[in-house]
């Protein structure tokens, strides 16, 4: 079903929009938009949102052990974040750019900044983490120093390093006849400083500490929810590696490498093998980044930054207290219910709760919205692929996969519809950063059980979400459409927040068709949509079309509102449509998560544009492009941010919702933001934030909160409908 825009709005849209741009040729705008005054910078902003992020940790109505994995959230963001962003400007150092972006910053001194803004990040975090780990402790929780233990708990956990650490410990000596050890990436090490007992030369050696594959960060001590950090048993049992020995010292350090090795596509032959290469250079990849503990000896943590080659005034972080927070989750994710937020069972969505068949449902409605986690993932877009499978009247299958768990129940219902005989497509994108190695392993998967894999297109990410299902109905091949913001992945989709749509509009559905051949042969010649609007091709046009035509619109009548919501506002065309939108009286409220370079609230330039940024118990993940248009409203979700790369580099789709009781949904979300007094954070126009307050007698409950009332609402409202018409 096409967008419903009365043909006397359409019209007078038009004329508004073509005078407008007459007008616009004539009008002098008032600021210089290119200056970079008025863009905020992308990293700086991204570090800000994560300041977000840990206030929840301090937060005192945040349950504690919540408050704990919001440290190793942050801690985990950060560490990302120095791989990837930090990375990537470094080898454009290292090329020598010196290109500004539109803040006015060169890589050089954006690293800096970033540098700098990190080191009093991390400051916070361990000034968090002493309050929740006393809080902790009264409740039982204990992480242990060595120092505390008795010597019945030493002596079992020696036992314990014996028996399970000990074997796996690979001790190498740094010296001139031993090449510099290599050091893996985000890996614990110890570095110790010994010698023979009679002797006065010293020497080095490294440890792992070998965490992960089984082996946890946090060794339990007896039966109590109390832990000992694995590093600190191997640091006060190195006489077992070291037998004879004298230990003068023990350091620990960590290395962060660069994230960024992608190569050209188009210059590779098998783009599975250059992305299994590529994930062979990242392992190699140079190091960015030496954690150090704090106290180490200058002499070693000098040598240290020399042999990893990194610059030791700015590239290396002294840590006080315990390094790699991230993974204090093994704490986080203790069974103590009161500890943690109440527990949210996503429930059924109310037009799926029937055995019928999933397509007669969706025939019958027309068109379905999911709103994740409110609504279950697996009975609705687990079940629409299963069902898919099962029924023998389906024909073909087709969809997208960026990511998904490496034990999902969407590859399952894949592979069972290949093995019943229908004709079973995914383009697989293998450079979902971090995920390529699972993705490598789902597509050979696939490909063994007869499924056709194709990896998108050269160039380009396939960043879009979108199932299709071809169906034999009674009167003829019915197409039926999944189109999602977020990924499918089970997991996520719990604490993810995202939107879908379940169709069999026939527009739509033939619009996805084009996308698929689109993705499955990257010819783009004569491709005719009709509903959705694709990046690279149309997305972004579309969204500046439409600011323009609201502007217009504006100007003829007044009322002009805009509302977005995104992870991550940066597009500059985007940022400066919307600054135009804003002097010329437009409304315009952005819900942005993370990174925002647009400055709200400068008066003769933003004052009609406020940015909120929501963190709560969910992260937001879902896109949702609004535009008023005088009167004929539109409602889009799309699997892309308004950033540069989304709408020039990706395959995204932007798909509109035109159902009035879905759009009604829709705006439900608007409203719970705006409501919210709990999670909201409403951005100055220097780039700070402020996070609301509730008033006294204001409710303080989250968005979060409200959605899922919403969500419960609409179920009970739904069943209470279904007795009636049983008694009826």
């Amino acid at each position: 079903m096409k967008p419903k825009i009365l043909k006397g709005a359409e019209k007078a849209a038009k004329a508004a929009t073509a005078k407008h741009k007459e007008s616009v040729a004539e009008e002098a705008c008032p600021f210089d938009l290119t200056d970079s005054e008025w863009f905020l910078n992308r990293e700086l902003t991204w570090l800000e949102f994560n300041r977000r992020v840990l206030h929840e940790a301090v937060d005192e109505r945040t349950p504690l052990l919540e408050r704990l994995k919001f440290i190793a959230i942050v801690s985990s963001n950060l560490d990302e974040f120095v791989m990837k962003r930090i990375g990537g400007l470094k080898q454009q150092i290292g090329a020598g750019m010196h290109d500004l972006t539109l803040d006015g910053r060169t890589p050089r001194q954006q690293v800096l900044e970033s540098q700098m803004v990190l080191r009093d990040i991390n400051a916070h975090i361990k000034e968090a983490f002493s309050k929740v780990r006393a809080l902790l402790e009264q409740k039982g929780i204990i992480i242990e120093s060595y120092q505390t233990l008795t010597a019945k708990q030493k002596k079992q956990l020696r036992e314990h390093y014996y028996d399970n650490i000990y074997p796996l410990l690979t001790p190498q000596s740094i010296d001139p006849a031993h090449p510099f050890p290599f050091i893996s990436n985000l890996s614990l090490n110890l570095l110790v400083t010994l010698r023979y007992p009679k002797s006065r030369e010293l020497s080095l050696a490294r440890v792992k500490v070998p965490v992960g594959l089984g082996s946890p960060r946090f060794i339990r001590i007896g039966k109590a929810d109390h832990f000992i950090p694995l590093e600190e048993v191997m640091m006060n049992n190195l006489d077992m590696l070291f037998p004879g020995m004298t230990i003068v010292s023990c350091e620990i350090f960590r290395v962060t490498r660069n994230a960024n090795t992608e190569k050209d596509e188009e210059e590779a032959d098998d783009l599975m093998a250059m992305i299994e290469s590529e994930l062979k250079e990242r392992k190699f990849a140079p190091i960015v980044r030496l954690e150090v503990a704090a106290g180490m000896e200058p002499m070693h943590r000098g040598r240290l930054a020399a042999e990893l080659e990194l610059d030791e005034e700015n590239d290396v972080f002294e840590v006080s207290g315990m390094l790699a927070k991230r993974d204090l989750f093994e704490i986080a994710r203790l069974d103590y219910p009161r500890l943690h937020d109440p527990a949210h069972h996503p429930i059924d969505h109310p037009q799926l709760l029937s055995t019928r068949n999933i397509f007669h449902i969706i025939r019958d409605a027309d068109a379905i919205l999911l709103q994740h986690p409110y609504v279950s993932f697996s009975t609705t877009v687990e079940r629409f692929l299963r069902e898919a499978a099962e029924d023998p009247k389906v024909r073909a299958i087709k969809m997208t996969l960026y990511r998904t768990s490496s034990q999902s129940r969407i590859i399952d219902a894949l592979l069972q519809a290949a093995q019943n005989g229908k004709q079973v497509a995914v383009v697989v994108e293998l450079k979902a950063r971090f995920d390529e190695a699972t993705n490598i392993r789902l597509a050979e998967q696939m490909e063994e059980a007869g499924i056709h894999v194709t990896y998108g297109v050269v160039g380009l990410k396939t960043h879009c979400k979108v199932i299709l299902v071809v169906r034999q109905d009674f009167q003829g091949l019915r197409r039926y459409v999944h189109i999602g913001t977020g990924n499918y992945h089970a997991e996520t989709a719990r604490i993810y927040s995202d939107l879908g749509l379940i169709t069999c509009d026939q527009t739509i559905a033939q619009d996805v068709t084009e996308l698929f051949n689109y993705l499955t042969t990257g010819f783009t010649a004569k491709r005719n949509y009709q509903s959705l609007m694709p990046a690279p091709k149309f997305l972004k046009k579309g969204l500046l079309t439409r600011i323009e035509r609201e502007i217009a619109l504006h100007k003829e009548a007044g009322g002009g509102l805009i509302k977005f919501k995104m992870n991550a506002l940066e597009d500059g065309d985007i940022v400066k449509a919307l600054y135009k939108a804003s002097m010329a009286g437009v409304k315009i409220d952005l819900y942005v998560r993370d990174t925002c370079t647009l400055r709200p609230g400068i008066p003769g330039l933003s004052e009609n544009i406020r940015v909120v940024s929501v963190v709560g118990r969910f992260l937001e993940h879902a896109r949702i492009y609004y535009f008023r248009n005088g009167g004929a409203e539109e409602f889009f979700i799309a699997s892309a941010d308004a950033m540069k790369r989304n709408l020039e580099a990706r395959v995204e789709i932007l798909c509109p919702v035109t159902q009035p009781e879905l759009t009604r949904e829709v705006w439900s979300i608007f409203e719970c933001f705006d409501a919210d007094h709990r999670s909201a954070w409403d951005m100055q126009s220097n780039g700070s934030y402020v996070q609301r307050r509730p008033a006294e007698g204001e409710s303080g409950e989250g968005s979060h909160q409200m959605l899922i009332a919403l969500a419960q609402k609409r179920l009970k409202e739904s069943l209470k409908k279904q007795v009636k018409i049983k008694l009826l």
